[in-house]
């Protein structure tokens, strides 16, 4: 074990340091809130009108989706099944327990205290979900060490630029595709800019998949595309919205499913699946309808963007990622700039439409409900009238489609350019001589990090490839996933 890269000294240290200031925030500022206080039950309280209820159920699904879908569908390299897994899980685990303190500060605080209930839980996973996200484009390059410390530092990054932009440029964004996707990807190509190999843009040796690793990466595919109408829904409106969130991203999933399996065997030479198009693109359908997932932009609407996702994000792994990595020294090695970038930047299009479009004639009273930055302001007469069909109407800003659609527009570049800047800067922090990172040999290499198993060496998989198949493996379209 080379001393450079051990971990004995450094992930326990960095770890208990990260353990301590978060043991001493949680004790200093976090509380229950109201519906996990036993302080505030009392005989007249309905156990089942409890928030625990309507949230647990989404919080569920996106901790499957954490935990075994990203964690799967990231070992889809044949020596790099630990490591894709096991740093996933470490990453999530600590991303979401210092989320619950960022994000609950701007929040959840009040009182001197952050009130931790199910719904906190739920967005630190939404937040942990671009971490995991960024954490794609620099797969096989990067230390536990340092991507607890990318961790550490894009969480109040996106938790600053998700505040500013949801308090003062005020967007619809009820399937994060602005910022989530947009955040996460462009956070992660800003990182793996900086971390720029060049011996890499050639291929590694050990850059290759495996009949296993493709079956166990795929079972990750199966795990995000069943759950991810729950990720889109979760923080939409109950009632109807939720409704046509689940029903849009089940039909653009479907439909950028099939769309898929017909791009991979058209433009496959032998006319063949390949499986990191089923892998991937299949899932590009549950980000273009992101943005607009809520709205009523009917089901042939869903369909197409789904088609639309799932052909842009093909072609993207197939050209844009090679031309990136050797003209513009970003290697996206898992390839998020297409399932999350371009189809984030279709969804943000398809959404602004959407808003364009939107009319009381196709909505009803309920317009100023789902666009509530159109509602009428305070004082207005017309605000009382709606109030009287939909009780709890907030005050709106009395925005037209027109200008909330600018404000879409202005959101979009200033996450991007947030999120660019703020992965520049921890790639540069990576970067340090001192977080173990691995040398360019030992990239996509599991034994530098993990006592490995017996047999990992006696079926020779620790062997470079050396068959003319297994060379031919290392196209781009193949190597880039998630």
């Amino acid at each position: 074990m080379n001393k450079t890269t051990s971990l004995r000294v450094r992930l326990p240290v960095l770890v208990l340091v990260l353990e301590v200031v978060l043991l001493a925030l949680y004790a200093g500022f976090v509380t229950y809130d109201d519906n996990a206080n036993a302080r505030l039950q009392n005989n007249e309280t309905n156990p089942m009108d409890n928030s625990l209820y309507r949230d647990y159920p989404f919080f569920a699904d996106v901790q499957v989706m954490i935990f075994i879908g990203f964690g799967c569908l990231l070992a889809f390299l044949r020596l790099y099944g630990f490591s894709g897994m096991v740093f996933n899980f470490l990453t999530a685990t600590f991303s979401i327990q210092w989320a619950i303190i960022v994000q609950g500060y701007f929040q959840f605080y009040h009182d001197g205290k952050i009130h931790l209930g199910v719904i906190n839980l739920l967005n630190a996973e939404f937040a942990c979900a671009v971490v995991l996200i960024s954490f794609g484009a620099v797969l096989g390059k990067t230390s536990p060490v340092q991507l607890l410390v990318m961790a550490m530092l894009e969480v109040p990054i996106f938790a600053v630029t998700e505040w500013a932009v949801l308090k003062y440029i005020k967007i619809n964004d009820a399937g994060g595709s602005i910022l989530i996707h947009l955040f996460a990807c462009y956070f992660g190509l800003g990182a793996t800019f900086v971390l720029y190999r060049p011996s890499l843009n050639n291929g590694h040796a050990k850059e290759i998949t495996s009949y296993h690793s493709d079956i166990l990466s795929v079972m990750g595919t199966l795990f995000l595309w069943v759950f991810w109408p729950s990720f889109n829904s979760a923080l939409t409106f109950k009632g109807d919205d939720q409704h046509r969130a689940i029903l849009h991203t089940f039909i653009g999933l479907s439909s950028s499913t099939m769309t898929a399996f017909a791009l991979s065997a058209v433009f496959n030479k032998r006319g063949k699946l390949t499986m990191a198009d089923i892998q991937n693109v299949t899932l590009a359908g549950g980000v273009t309808v992101g943005a607009s997932v809520d709205m009523m932009i009917s089901p042939a609407a869903a369909y197409a963007l789904g088609i639309m996702g799932c052909t842009a994000c093909y072609f993207g792994y197939r050209y844009l990622t090679p031309y990136l990595a050797r003209h513009l020294r970003i290697q996206d090695q898992c390839g998020i700039h297409n399932l999350h970038g371009l189809t984030g930047l279709i969804s943000c299009t398809a959404g602004i439409c959407a808003i364009l479009l939107a009319s009381e004639e196709t909505y009803g009273p309920s317009l100023y409900q789902i666009f509530a930055h159109r509602a009428p302001p305070e004082g207005d007469p017309k605000l009382l009238e709606l109030q009287q069909l939909i009780p709890g109407l907030k005050p709106g800003l009395g925005r037209t489609a027109q200008e909330q659609a600018l404000y879409q527009l202005a959101a979009i570049f200033s996450t991007i350019a947030a999120a660019g800047v703020g992965g520049v800067l921890t790639g540069f922090v990576m970067k340090l001589p001192f977080l173990a990172s691995p040398s360019d040999e030992y990239c996509f290499d599991d034994e530098l990090f993990f006592d490995m198993p017996s047999d990992f060496y006696s079926i020779g998989v620790h062997e470079a490839p050396t068959s003319s198949d297994e060379k031919g493996a290392m196209s781009f379209e193949d190597k880039t996933k998630v």
